[in-house]
């Protein structure tokens, strides 16, 4: 775990309500990642949707780009115990891929996949209706590499470890299947509300 540029600070009166218990208010933007940061060719980009090991869609950049582009303003919680306010992206919504893939979710489970191998399981229901999105711009510019870019996965009402850096690809599964780090002790779901961190919060 990779990780820069903390400085936690106590939210004012009319913000603690926004905080979840145990975080920290910081205005910085951590960088953590499991291990070195990718980089990725952009002749060679694809995001692909699979049904279990069937692929049933799949965008190149340039395609994955004329999609419905949306803007969501979040606050996004780290389990590392950071929480940062107001962030804003833009990107394609789930609901959007699914519906220009013309399917609806096959499964109640997902695990998102990563250029670099990195996997983690989000379930199916925290993805869509207006839940989560495939972001490709922070802030109006570009994901910076070492914030996942290209393209991320952003699931803002779980753990930031469930965004998935430098996603390619989410994959429908029959069981709930743990991803890298739910593999090494964390939780299964991750809801910043209720501090599930570890297996067993």
């Amino acid at each position: 775990m990779a990780t820069r540029g903390f400085f936690g600070k106590r939210p004012s009166e009319g913000e603690s309500d926004r905080l979840p218990p145990g975080q920290y208010l910081t205005e910085d933007f951590p960088v953590l990642s499991a291990g070195p940061t990718p980089r990725v060719d952009m002749e060679k980009w694809s995001f692909t949707l699979k049904d279990g090991v069937r692929p049933v869609a799949r965008w190149s950049w340039d395609e994955f780009t004329k999609l419905p582009h949306v803007k969501l303003t979040r606050d996004i919680h780290c389990v590392t115990k950071w929480s940062k306010f107001n962030t804003a992206w833009s990107g394609v919504m789930i609901d959007d891929i699914l519906a220009e893939a013309g399917i609806a979710p096959p499964t109640a489970f997902t695990l998102a996949h990563s250029f670099d191998g990195y996997t983690t399981n989000v379930p199916t229901a925290d993805l869509v209706d207006g839940k989560a999105m495939i972001a490709t711009a922070y802030e109006g510019k570009p994901i910076t590499p070492d914030h996942g870019g290209p393209a991320r996965l952003l699931v803002p009402h779980l753990y930031f470890w469930k965004s998935a850096k430098w996603v390619n690809g989410l994959q429908f599964t029959k069981r709930d299947e743990g991803g890298f780090w739910e593999l090494r002790g964390y939780n299964m779901y991750g809801d910043p509300w209720r501090e599930q961190r570890f297996t067993g919060d």
